[in-house]
């Protein structure tokens, strides 16, 4: 019987020392909610510098999140996005599909008339720190599809008028998407930590505490 009683008691005790072990599992970072103004606030400043970035910094497009569905990022984006579904068709080509570029507000048929956006583009993420990134991050960053801003699907010349430039030299033709773009583009750089220069901060004030002021910002940090 004390024999038994000491076989149960060990193995109760190698039962427990996993659990008495094991460290703490990590909080899931928080979603933060705020307005526009005390996010711009929150947004760091340093000056910009593009030494060393080229495009293919960041690797696009990976095979997406469904890593089963056979779609790259910018498909499962596209097929995120529609307003009307596309079908999906063998190696994931999409046919048929209704979207609406919001930065111009024009109604889009064709899967390939679309161009994926970065909210913050790539050359800007690279001015603002994702130069000292590893490249699996910036891979990250390039494919983030875990905030719905990150990635937009536009018209390719809306998305090429914008190119690298920041609110202080390019904002959305349509009138009524620019509070929103605002909000986004501070969003991504608030999720991603990354920094302001003196002028674009200045551009994100104004509509801060303008026209945008009642423009509601909600941001995951990634960590």
């Amino acid at each position: 019987m004390i024999k038994n009683f000491a076989r149960t008691f060990g193995a109760l005790s190698l039962a427990l020392v996993p659990l008495l072990s094991a460290p703490a599992a990590e909080a899931a970072p928080t979603a933060e909610v705020t307005t526009l103004a005390d996010a711009v606030g929150l947004v760091k400043v340093t000056e910009e510098d593009r030494t060393g970035y080229t495009r293919s910094s960041f690797k696009l497009w990976n095979s997406g999140d469904d890593k089963s569905d056979g779609c790259n990022t910018r498909n499962e984006v596209l097929i995120a996005e529609a307003v009307v579904a596309p079908t999906v068709e063998a190696g994931c080509k999409l046919t048929g599909g209704t979207w609406v570029s919001y930065y111009d507000g024009q109604e889009v048929t064709s899967a390939g008339s679309l161009d994926i956006d970065h909210m913050v583009p790539l050359a800007e993420a690279w001015d603002s720190g994702a130069s000292a990134w590893t490249a699996a991050r910036r891979e990250v960053y390039a494919n983030d599809q875990g905030a719905d801003v990150s990635l937009v699907a536009v018209t390719a010349r809306s998305n090429r008028q914008k190119s690298d430039q920041d609110p202080a030299d390019w904002m959305p033709p349509s009138l009524e998407a620019q509070c929103r773009y605002v909000g986004e583009w501070v969003s991504t750089k608030l999720r991603w930590g990354l920094t302001a220069d003196d002028r674009e901060l200045e551009a994100l004030k104004v509509y801060a505490e303008g026209p945008c002021e009642d423009t509601i910002v909600r941001y995951t940090p990634v960590v």
